[in-house]
C-alpha cells in the first residue's frame, strides 16, 4: 500500500492554527466538556481524562488504566487508549473555540500500557484548511518523556450545533441547552461524532 494518502496530510494552503484570544490560559485545567462524557466526565468506568492547555494550540492530558480498562487480563483495551487520544485530541477545539467532530483518527499502538500506568498525552494542531482541522497526538507511559505507547493524527471537521441538536437523543441534548450556565452549554457540543 505504498503511497496510501490517508487524508491527514494538511494540503498545500493550509494555514497555521489560531489560539482563540479568550482561551484557558497555559497551565489551565480545561475542565469537563460535558458531564456525562466517558473521556472527561465523572463516569464510574470512564477515563476521568485531565486535560490543560499548552502554549499555542497544544493540550496536555492525564489518565490512569484501571482494571474496567482491560481488554486483556492486566493491560488497557486498544479501544480505551484510542478514546482517550481522540478525547485529548478533541480538547484542541476549545482553544480555537470552534465546534468540530472528529473526522478521521489513524492511531498507532506502540506499546501495551498495563492497568495501574498512568498515560501522559500532549496534542497539538498542525494546521488548518477550511472546514478542516489537522492534529496530532502521542501517549506516554507513566512521565510525560516515558516510552511512547499511542500515537494518533486525525482530522477533525468543523461542524454547526445543529448537528449534535438533529442526531443526538433528544432528553440529552434539551437538558444540556437548558443549563443556565452558558460556558457549559458551549462546551458540551464541543466534541465527538
Amino acid at each position: 500500500m505504498s503511497g496510501r494518502t490517508t487524508g491527514l496530510t494538511p494540503p498545500e494552503g493550509s494555514k497555521p492554527p489560531v489560539r482563540h484570544p479568550d482561551a484557558p490560559a497555559p497551565g489551565e485545567i480545561l475542565g469537563a466538556h460535558y458531564d456525562q462524557c466517558f473521556g472527561c466526565g465523572d463516569q464510574a468506568r470512564g477515563l476521568e481524562l485531565t486535560t490543560r492547555a499548552g502554549e499555542g494550540v497544544s493540550v496536555t492530558a492525564e489518565f490512569t488504566v484501571r482494571g474496567g480498562h482491560q481488554g486483556a487480563p492486566g493491560l488497557a483495551h486498544g479501544g480505551v487508549l484510542a478514546a482517550a487520544l481522540d478525547e485529548t485530541l478533541g480538547s484542541l477545539n476549545w482553544l480555537q473555540r470552534v465546534i468540530a467532530v472528529t473526522g478521521r483518527l489513524e492511531t498507532d499502538f506502540v506499546r501495551p500500557v498495563p492497568v495501574g500506568a498512568e498515560l501522559h498525552l500532549e496534542a497539538r494542531v498542525a494546521a488548518v484548511h477550511g472546514r478542516k482541522i489537522y492534529c496530532s497526538a502521542t501517549g506516554r507511559i507513566d512521565a510525560p518523556d516515558g516510552p511512547v505507547a499511542v500515537r494518533a493524527q486525525a482530522l477533525f471537521i468543523e461542524v454547526r450545533v445543529d448537528h449534535f441538536i438533529e442526531n443526538g437523543r433528544p432528553e440529552e441534548i434539551d437538558a444540556a441547552l437548558a443549563d443556565p450556565d452558558q460556558v457549559k452549554v458551549a462546551r458540551a457540543f464541543e466534541v465527538n461524532p
